[in-house]
Formats: structure tokens, C-alpha cells, sequence
């Protein structure tokens, strides 16, 4: 642990990667409890568009990437209410754009590393000015996710009674759709676009099986998303992998490791007659 540490850019990686860890359940679960758990993959998959967009401009990529998913976000939703029996393809169609449009868009990058490092992350390789961005939205999203944490938990639930109990739904919906653009936009930057939501379901999925209510559902993916994150980072550094997606399959084989023990036990106290 002190031989890691003793690297600037692994504090960094670390410092970036528990902050995202944090948000990125908390945005997760409201995300898996609405269905939509393939907005994140939409989303991700658009910030390419945004990052292009900013290596073009010459402005920071993750601040292009920001503004691609607020407004791709805010597409969704848009998509969404014109078409409510079918929202699901609010989520395809604003998916399709996003990869044409990074597709022409990456032609006109001179540097293709650059935007090859959003593709599968590159948290190791995190600028002064993008940890102070991560940092600012990663409390910024966490004020917002505790102040606002019943009427999500509501609205996640059942939006038709939400707002016959008196909840702004449009609002809240609003400030959601921000959060979850800001916060997939620099998860980019770590795990990477093609990965993101991943650990946006992967860590809500393990808490689901243990959690037996919203609240500890919620802290429990908030621990399992940061140890994927930090045994990711150490795995990755002494293997020598790519840090986003031992990240991932870190979460992925924990998830597995789970429905099996749970199926052992089950089976287990049905052999006893206790089920």
C-alpha cells in the first residue's frame, strides 16, 4: 500500500476513484429501480461525441463530455414523455446519435490516444484541473443525492404517486436527469466510456442480493463500488492491466460469487427443512 502511494498519480487515481465509487451507486440505484439501466450505456456512449467534440475545440475533453451527456440526458427524458408507453426507446434512439455522431466527430481528431483513453479509461493518467472537477461534482452530487433522498426513493419507485403526494416529479426529474449526466461524464474519464455502466448496475446488483431495504441497499453498494475501485486499482498496478476494466471484472466475478453462495444456501436450509 505504501509503495503505490509513494506515486503522485496513484494518490490521485485513488483520491478520484473512492469519489466516484461513492456517486456512482447513488445514481445507480435510481437508474436500476426506474428500469433504465441502459441510460448509462446511452450516456456514456454519447460523452464520446463530447469528448471529441472538446480535442477538436481544443477545451478540456471531460467538459465536452459533460455537455454532451446533459444534453443527451435531457433528450431522454424529452423522448420519454412523448412516447410513454414505450420510454425504453427514448434511450436506443438518443444512444444511436450519440455513437453516429462520435463516429464522424473522432475523424477529425488529430491525436487519437487522447480519444482512445476515454474509450477504456485511463484513471491513472488524471490531470490537477480534472481531480479538482471530479471532486467539485462528486460532492455536488452527493448534497444533492442526501437532500433530495426520499423524493428520488419515491419517484424511483412509483412517479404517478410521487407526484399525487405533492412531489415536484418534473423537477426532481430535471435535476436527476443533471446529476446523471455530470457524474457518467467523469466516470468516463476513469473506468471508461464503453465500461461506465457497468459500475453504475454491477455494485446496485451485489447490494440487491444482501440489502433488505432501499436504505442499507444503498450503502451497501456504496461499499462494494469502492472496493471494486480500490482492489481494482491495486490489481491493475501489480498485474499491469488496464485499471477500468479490472475494475469491472472485479465487480462482476464478486456478483457471481454472490448468486452462488446464495444458491448453496438456499439449497443448504432446504436439506434442513428451515425454508
Amino acid at each position: 500500500m505504501v509503495a503505490i502511494l509513494e506515486y503522485d498519480f496513484m494518490r490521485r487515481a485513488f483520491l478520484v476513484g473512492i469519489l466516484l465509487a461513492v456517486i456512482i451507486p447513488c445514481i445507480g440505484i435510481i437508474v436500476v429501480l426506474k428500469r433504465l439501466s441502459m441510460m448509462g450505456d446511452a450516456l456514456s456512449h454519447t460523452s464520446l461525441a463530447g469528448v471529441a467534440a472538446g480535442l477538436i475545440t481544443g477545451i478540456n475533453p471531460i467538459l465536452g463530455a459533460v455537455a454532451a451527456c446533459i444534453a443527451a440526458a435531457l433528450g431522454i427524458e424529452a423522448i420519454r414523455k412523448k412516447i410513454p408507453k414505450f420510454s425504453e426507446m427514448s434511450i436506443a434512439i438518443v444512444m444511436s446519435a450519440g455513437v453516429g455522431l462520435a463516429g464522424v466527430l473522432s475523424g477529425f481528431v488529430k491525436n487519437a490516444a487522447n480519444f482512445n483513453s476515454f474509450l477504456f479509461g485511463s484513471i491513472v493518467a488524471i490531470s490537477d484541473f480534472e481531480m479538482i472537477l471530479v471532486t467539485g461534482i462528486s460532492c455536488a452530487v452527493m448534497l444533492a443525492f442526501i437532500f433530495l433522498y426520499k423524493e428520488l426513493f419515491y419517484i424511483a419507485l412509483d412517479e404517478r404517486s410521487a407526484r399525487l403526494a405533492g412531489i415536484p416529479v418534473a423537477v426532481i426529474n430535471f435535476i436527476f436527469t443533471i446529476l446523471t449526466a455530470v457524474t457518467v461524464s467523469v466516470a468516463a474519464r476513469t473506468v471508461g466510456a464503453l465500461i461506465v455502466s457497468s459500475m453504475m448496475v454491477v455494485p446496485v446488483a451485489c447490494a440487491m442480493q444482501l440489502g433488505k431495504s432501499y436504505k442499507q441497499t444503498v450503502i451497501y453498494s456504496v461499499w462494494f463500488a469502492v472496493f471494486f475501485m480500490v482492489t481494482g486499482l491495486f490489481v491493475s498496478y501489480y498485474a499491469r492491466l488496464k485499471p477500468g476494466g479490472t475494475i469491472v471484472l472485479i465487480g462482476v466475478l464478486c456478483l457471481v460469487l454472490i448468486l452462488l453462495m446464495k444458491k448453496v444456501s438456499t439449497r443448504f436450509l432446504l436439506t434442513k427443512g428451515e425454508i
